[in-house]
């Protein structure tokens, strides 16, 4: 039976081709994810502690930050040979044309003391005293700026200042390469830029011949309550736990998509395994009748797709180092960090990927071997059994309609409960209805789509229409495959469309004036508010902040602008805003029988309620109960929090004076601030929503492999099922249907079976879609549902295409034979 089965493997190659290529794929997948990350674990590993190189000793800040005393008091203790505090925080750099350097920059404290200095240094030296400054290679090479000359570098703490260049570093691929600049300072300097009460750390370096142990103890001694010290092992080993985290997250991200690729590389296997056996139904009898028992044709079948997986999974890992290969050449020219240090082609890797093939083709094929080892030996004597068109049972459809009508009612009332869980459950449950639910479903969703197509091609969408459903469970399993892909791609084209829309409508809402300030990683510079107000060309300049007190959330509010985000006042006049008094917000009011007129105390102050308000949508959760909320004017609420600072900051000119001239004036005064940016409303938008397209983007690409294996399978089906109706599209051919109309007919028959699936999903997706912005909303009362009619189509139009391209090979299949050695089969 070894070799009967290798040599009908021989003979079905070509047939087997397609279920091995869907193999490929999904290993390819899982294979390219294991080594590129297996690369940059590698070069984690290899980074981690770069900064620590002389470290012997760390004291870690708790609660709250390490006072520069206490650094002074750890230098101080007995064998000790330096210590120096670290932090790193945000700041910014204006370039040589005197606007800031794009992207995020960084901002850390470098050791003064050559002891500590860890670096790696390209150019000149690290900063040996307060006013130097270093930074990363590319930086200075792009900006221009020379060793020895000055370098303008500001952060929170106010305008940028001249520091003098005296070095450049190498920190490529580190925790501190995040894109844009990186600024190294020394420590006071580093403070200052920060506006930091206290360091991160202490670094601390011990003198020759002192033990560790007994260092760390000594340190312990002195730093006291509050801090953590570390010995250098345990510096090093959670530098390694801090360079693999985020890389572990973006292992599960990848192998979470490729997980959806293998599951719908499983539909297609199975569904070819089940054809390829149905056709195989007289062999199989035969081996039966001279012999064969069922459980040596049920091995042969195993064999068969062992050996199928196992080859198909090899070539699927080499594919993989090549997709490994790519996906990290293409994150380095993106300046993601931790790419660019290439692959690791590991033995477990590769062992686990040939392994996971194997096993995913052989549990694919189990079901259609049992089932194929059931024919009996009488079946050699008749075609009955050769094309079967049996559907699915009564309990199948039962259960099936009962799974997807849970499935629905979870979708339909997550919304209400505020559960996403619900969601998920949801989803799931609505997929398996399809699944178990598919064999009446799905042909009567062809039929349905088939009455368009038969008024356009007449008799030739007729005979697709009649094919696609003769084998219910067939074109079931086949557009089911489509589902997942789809459904998944369907649900974040909703909620990504939703969550802009909603951010868009926000702004609108809250954003009274055309031109913002926006912090760049942080809150804005008080100065840089502060300098602003004080320019006479601006009318109103509003920093928008927030602080909770007493479970009530203080915002200020600018008279003048007030009127955008109310939508109702229920009692008093929102327009006696001003100092003293404050807009309470209606939950607030009827919580605590607050009223019009009343003196009201807010974080120990005493206050008038001038009016009694509602805003637009109201958040159901978070730090404060829904609505407990309080506008205050700009002033009152410096006073009571003064060191509090905003993101934001929205400015409006001057009465008689332009909105260029405005510009002009925020822009001079914002050159000198570079982690601020003058924005109009229109970027602000962008520059919310920029991230979402972003991420969409990079889902859409990473579920299209699944969408991809799922179209494979439409091909694979087709062509087996050419195979299958050799002689009866030689009929056809015999009476009068021409080779355009062959052609016509199959496409139309894969067209309707991928538009099946394209739409089956599409409706779960935008289910799955609907329900989670349905809790959102009731979560945050910011979001609704917004459907992008558009990419939907799209979606549908990307489907029909790709069913189009996938009908070409079966057709030529087809075509080829002459019509008389057809006839003969």
């Amino acid at each position: 039976m070894t070799g009967l089965t290798l040599r009908t493997m021989r003979a079905d190659a070509l047939r087997l081709l397609l279920s091995a290529l869907a193999v490929v794929l999904g290993v390819a997948f899982v294979a390219g994810t294991l080594i590129l990350t297996d690369g940059m674990k590698r070069g984690a590993y290899e980074r981690a502690g770069v900064f620590d190189r002389h470290t012997d000793v760390a004291v870690n800040a708790g609660e709250d930050p390490i006072p520069p005393a206490l650094v002074e008091r750890v230098r101080a203790v007995d064998g000790v040979r330096a210590a120096a505090g670290e932090l790193t925080g945000t700041a910014g750099v204006v370039g040589s044309d005197g606007r800031p350097v794009l992207g995020y920059a960084v901002v850390a404290a470098i050791p003064t003391e050559a002891a500590l200095q860890s670096y790696d240094v390209v150019a000149g030296r690290l900063p040996q005293r307060t006013g130097e400054v270093v930074l990363d290679a590319p930086t200075v090479a792009e900006e221009g700026f020379v060793l020895g000359g000055p370098v303008r570098v500001g952060g929170s703490g106010g305008a940028a200042r001249a520091y003098t260049l005296v070095g450049t570093v190498d920190v490529a691929g580190t925790a501190r390469d995040v894109g844009g600049p990186f600024i190294g300072l020394a420590g006071p300097d580093a403070l200052a830029v920060t506006q930091q009460e206290g360091y991160g750390r202490i670094m601390v370096a011990a003198a020759p011949g002192v033990p560790a142990a007994e260092l760390t103890g000594r340190v312990a001694a002195v730093a006291g309550g509050g801090v953590t010290v570390q010995d250098r092992q345990a510096v090093l080993d959670a530098a390694v736990d801090d360079a693999v985290r985020d890389l572990r997250q973006f292992n599960l991200l990848l192998l979470t998509f490729a997980a959806v690729a293998v599951v719908v590389a499983g539909f297609v296997i199975a569904n070819t395994f089940a054809i390829v056996l149905a056709q195989r139904t007289r062999r199989t009898a035969l081996l039966r009748l001279v012999g064969a028992t069922r459980g040596q044709v049920l091995r042969a079948t195993l064999l068969e797709a062992a050996v199928t997986g196992l080859a198909a999974s090899a070539l699927g890992v080499a594919v993989g180092a090549g997709v490994a290969v790519g996906l990290d050449a293409l994150l380095a020219a993106f300046d993601v960090p931790m790419a660019g240090d290439g692959i690791a082609v590991t033995a477990s890797t590769v062992l686990v990927c040939l392994l996971l093939g194997t096993v995913l083709t052989v549990a694919s094929a189990a079901v259609p071997a049992w089932r194929g080892s059931r024919v009996a030996p009488v079946a050699a004597l008749t075609d009955a059994a050769v094309h079967a068109t049996r559907g699915a049972g009564r309990v199948r459809l039962a259960v099936g309609a009962l799974v997807l009508a849970a499935g629905v009612a979870a979708l339909g009332s997550a919304g209400a409960v505020g559960q996403l869980p619900l969601v998920a459950a949801g989803g799931v449950l609505a997929f398996f209805g399809i699944v178990l639910f598919g064999p009446v479903l799905v042909p009567a969703l062809v039929r349905l789509l088939g009455v368009p197509a038969r008024r356009l091609f007449g008799a030739t969408a007729g005979l697709a229409v009649a094919n696609a459903v003769r084998n219910p469970r067939r074109i079931a399993a086949t557009a089911t495959a489509l589902v997942i892909g789809i459904g998944l791609v369907s649900a974040f084209v909703v909620g990504a469309g939703s969550a802009k829309a909603s951010i868009e409508r926000v702004v609108d809402r809250e954003i009274g004036v055309d031109v913002v300030v926006v912090g760049v990683g942080g809150s804005l510079p008080g100065p840089l508010v502060e300098e602003l107000a004080a320019r006479p060309e601006l009318g109103v300049v509003h920093e928008l902040r927030g602080r909770v007190s007493d479970g009530v959330e203080l915002r200020t509010a600018h008279p003048a602008l007030v009127g955008r985000t109310l939508t109702a006042v229920d009692a008093g006049d929102a327009g006696r805003l001003g100092p003293g008094r404050v807009l309470v917000h209606r939950e607030l009011a009827r919580a605590r029988g607050w009223s019009v007129g009343d003196t009201v105390t807010l974080a120990g102050r005493s206050f008038t309620v001038a009016a009694v308000v509602a805003a637009g949508p109201v958040p159901a959760g978070g730090s404060v109960p829904a609505g407990h909320m309080v506008d205050v004017v700009d002033a009152d609420f410096s006073r009571l929090f003064p060191a509090v600072r905003g993101h934001l900051a929205e400015i409006d000119p001057a009465a008689g004076v332009s909105a260029e001239r405005a510009r002009e004036v925020v822009e001079s005064v914002v050159a000198r601030y570079p982690t601020a940016n003058l924005v109009d409303q229109a970027t602000y938008k962008k520059s919310l929503t920029g991230t979402i397209d972003m991420v969409l983007a990079f889902v859409v690409a990473l579920l299209g492999l699944a969408v991809v294996i799922a179209l494979v399978g439409v091909a694979n089906t087709l062509s087996l099922s050419v195979v299958e109706r050799t002689r009866e599209n030689a009929v056809l051919r015999a009476v009068g249907l021409t080779r355009g109309r062959m052609r016509a007919m199959l496409a139309v028959e894969a067209v309707l079976t991928a538009l099946v699936g394209a739409v089956l999903g599409v409706g779960l997706g935008t289910g799955v879609g609907a329900g989670a912005m349905a809790v959102v909303t009731r979560l945050s009362g910011e979001f609704t549902l917004v459907l992008p009619w558009g990419r939907l189509g799209l979606v549908l139009l990307v489907a029909v295409l790709a069913a189009l391209a996938a009908s070409v090979l079966p057709a030529r299949r087809a075509l080829a034979r002459p019509i008389v050695a057809s006839l003969g089969d």
